[in-house]
């Protein structure tokens, strides 16, 4: 009941929120911050097993089905530094300041600290920078690292814990379970997607393809965790594979999709602010604290909040600024013919964005949570409630402070990319033009060789109407125009339909060959064939 009664509290916030312009995600978090403190208000708390295996799944899932394979191959480096690096540098300078600063906090449960707060949460950063239509490259980096950096996290986590509890993890070596993570994980993911896949072809049925699609996430996240990999990686790949293959779906499976991982994705998110929220007098009073020994611990969460928040930029700064600054003054003739670094493009208003996108969530709370509470030897975790409170902390804070001074900042950047608009405009006239040329390929076909039970009479009209579309619109929205023949009209809407679906699958096929063969942009070719999708639908219910 408990559950229900957040879900739907969430939900509504949430809608309050758009209406009036506002950002949800603070609006919930303040306001069921608030609540928190409602007298005689039971703990809402949930195992930090269920919200790894629950919650996380399916919103990394739905983020890497939308994610271009092509887009995180031509950015791997960047969205490397972001979710390996910077989260392995973060881990280990928090943790540092936190074994300086925090009162009886040793050094292993201080890198548990510092393994808790390092990955950057996809929801929050993602979320914001779709409602503010930043560039698409700059999107691609962000949504990318969130895909990669709570694998890199999670591992740190697991040998932070075992060292801390005297347990011993699968593999001792970091740098080899790390490998065997990722590699297992991505092979698992990607297995269970091939055969999702090849069943989903053969079930016919837009309504089990959608349920189908919707055990992936779960399954994927379970059946790795079971073999000691990276359920996170395992999910991500599964949604890579399956999100590329998606052309080969039904058109009645695509758009059930989208809209049941639109309305899934806003669900969850609005649970975890308000679940974020809700924990907040609860997480302070387990420290415990004497009256004096409160202002010493908020100056130490001051602290480590603040290191959290500079670490990123910093580390930005190391990977492009100095490489900048290097080839711009040091560089000698020779290495200005060699490749130049992938961030290179980026503009330093984007770098700044970039710096500032560093909000954290479910993956901190849940990791915190998932502290245990005794070591091997039966004796209490040590440090356990000053972890979980510092990383609600820094949840809450890096969501209260960047959350809202991030649409400030892209505004007074005034972010834009007019070579990138232009590409991206190119493109969509190429996949028209493409797509334009299947139409007429098609209809040629069908006039040369009719299908049996066709009306010639129907399909010379529909070239006709075709072909004075294409010199009026230089489109093919109106091929689906009534044939004013009433006495056939049956027959008629049955040769157009057949007709039109015929045309629109040819024009499928020839848009993913053009993204195959590296001729069209993955993510114009999405955007075009759900364009595809809803014509034939709108086709299909005339």
């Amino acid at each position: 009941m408990q559950l229900l009664l957040v879900v739907v509290g969430a939900i509504a916030v949430t809608a309050v929120a758009n209406r009036r312009g506002l950002q949800p995600s603070i609006v919930v978090v303040v306001l069921a911050s608030a609540v928190s403190f409602v007298p005689g208000l039971p703990r809402f708390e949930l195992e930090p097993e269920l919200i790894l295996s629950v919650v996380l799944p399916p919103l990394l899932y739905s983020a890497a089905l939308d994610f271009s394979v092509y887009s995180l191959a031509r950015n791997l480096r960047p969205i490397l530094s972001l979710g390996v690096g910077m989260v392995i540098v973060s881990t280990l300078v928090t943790g540092m300041v936190a074994n300086w600063v925090v009162p009886g906090l040793g050094v292993v449960s201080a890198l548990v600290l510092g393994a808790v707060v390092a990955p950057p949460d996809a929801v929050s950063a993602v979320a914001i920078g779709r409602k503010l239509g930043l560039p698409k490259r700059l999107m691609t980096i962000l949504t990318g690292e969130s895909l990669v950096n709570d694998a890199t996290a999670l591992t740190i986590f697991t040998l932070a814990v075992a060292a801390a509890t005297g347990s011993h993890p699968f593999i001792d070596n970091a740098v080899l379970l790390f490998v065997y993570s990722s590699v297992v994980g991505c092979g698992v993911g990607l297995a269970l997607a091939a055969g999702v896949h090849w069943t989903r072809q053969r079930l016919g049925e837009s309504g089990l393809e959608t349920a189908l699609g919707l055990v992936v996430p779960f399954a994927a996240f379970l059946f790795a965790e079971e073999l000691h990999a990276s359920g996170v990686l395992a999910v991500v790949a599964a949604g890579f594979w399956l999100g590329h293959h998606d052309a080969n779906a039904g058109y009645e499976t695509r758009l059930q999709a989208r809209q049941v991982w639109r309305s899934l994705d806003t669900l969850l998110e609005a649970f975890v602010f308000a679940y974020m929220g809700l924990q907040f007098k609860f997480v302070f009073e387990d420290l415990g604290l004497a009256d004096g020994e409160w202002p010493r611990y908020l100056l130490s969460a001051a602290v480590v909040l603040l290191t959290v928040l500079l670490i990123r930029p910093f580390w930005v700064f190391l990977t492009y600024g100095q490489r900048a600054l290097r080839r711009r003054y040091l560089s000698v003739p020779w290495r200005r013919r060699r490749r130049p670094h992938p961030w290179q493009p980026l503009p330093r208003a984007q770098l700044l964005v970039i710096s500032w996108s560093g909000m954290r969530g479910v993956v901190t709370l849940a990791a915190a949570a998932g502290v245990p509470a005794v070591t091997a030897s039966g004796e209490p975790f040590p440090g356990r409630t000053a972890i979980q409170a510092l990383a609600f902390v820094v949840a809450v804070g890096t969501l209260l402070i960047q959350a809202p001074t991030l649409p400030l900042l892209v505004r007074r950047l005034n972010i834009s990319d007019e070579d990138e608009r232009e590409a991206e405009s190119e493109e969509v006239r190429r996949a028209r033009q493409i797509a334009r040329a299947a139409a007429e390929q098609t209809l040629r076909d069908l006039l040369d060789h009719p299908p049996p039970g066709t009306d010639p009479v129907v399909l010379g009209t529909m070239r006709d109407r075709f072909a004075a579309a294409m010199r009026a619109r230089h489109s093919a929205d109106e091929l689906d125009a009534e044939v004013e023949e009433a006495e056939h009209a049956p027959a008629v809407r049955e040769t157009m339909l057949a007709v039109r679906r015929e045309i629109l699958a040819a024009q499928r096929r020839a848009l993913t060959d053009a993204r195959d063969a590296g001729e069209l942009d993955d993510e114009v070719m999405r955007r075009e064939l759900e364009r595809l999708d809803y014509e034939e639908a709108a086709a299909a219910a005339d």
